[in-house]
């Protein structure tokens, strides 16, 4: 059949937070060249910016928003279109040793990584903000559940938290024919990778840990999040899917 496509995202509207850099910036691109009307938010007016010239198609929005500001939520919910799919990419990194961690650190990682997304998915649902048969996508970790780093013991917490409730939502929403997943990458060549945390030695060295001897692309989770928005995953909910070069398999 002439240019027939399952992925395809025509028509849809789909809001990405965490759209400024990474694979937020890559999900709302690979979407928006696959007919998506894409609704970006982001902290960083002029990185937001760049995110929102690189979007194909005429019909995409940008929103300055800070996800922990109610002021902010509630005047991104006020202008938001109807939603045909949610992809919550906003998050941090910390690498803190479990010994040095504490409530306030605890917090400020949950706040963005777990509490932000969860609760605007909330209260999309509760305005009645996402249409029927549309996808919520979530960005996990493989630290949420098969492995961890030295340090991370707060940010694998965050991630193991978004898979216990992506499967919640899944049965809590099919009833609405709402699909819940998230997708659960190893690392990924990023610029939060590269901010002075790994030496370029250290990071070589990792990467000849995988299988495949490199770190996936943002790209490439894009490409799995946009199966997951699309009518080709129609029968998916309630999953997290790993994509990790292999790494887990060692």
């Amino acid at each position: 059949m002439e240019n027939y496509n399952p992925y395809s995202l025509k028509s849809k509207t789909i809001l990405v937070t965490g759209a400024s850099s990474g694979i937020g910036k890559s999900v709302a691109i690979e979407s928006s060249k696959l007919g998506a009307n894409v609704v970006i938010i982001g902290r960083d007016k002029q990185r937001l910016g760049e995110t929102f010239t690189a979007l194909f198609g005429d019909n995409n929005i940008q929103f300055i928003c800070d996800l922990s500001n109610q002021k902010d939520l509630d005047e991104l919910l006020n202008i938001i279109p109807l939603l045909d799919g949610v992809v919550h990419c906003a998050g941090i990194t910390k690498s803190i040793p479990f010994s040095f961690t504490n409530r306030s650190v605890e917090r400020e990682i949950f706040d963005i990584n777990y509490f932000a997304a969860v609760d605007l998915s909330r209260l999309l649902i509760q305005r009645k903000k996402i249409t029927k048969n549309s996808s919520i996508v979530f960005i996990s970790s493989v630290s949420g559940t098969y492995c961890s780093m030295y340090g991370n013991s707060v940010y694998s917490a965050t991630k193991g938290a978004i898979n216990g409730i992506v499967k919640g939502m899944a049965l809590d929403l099919a009833s609405k024919k709402i699909r819940v997943n998230a997708v659960a990458p190893a690392m990924v060549s990023t610029n939060i990778l590269r901010d002075g945390v790994f030496t370029e030695e250290q990071i070589k060295t990792d990467m000849l840990r995988y299988p495949l001897k490199r770190y996936g692309t943002p790209d490439e989770i894009a490409y799995a999040v946009i199966y997951l928005l699309s009518d080709a995953s129609s029968w998916v909910t309630g999953t997290s899917l790993l994509i990790d070069g292999g790494y887990t398999l060692l």
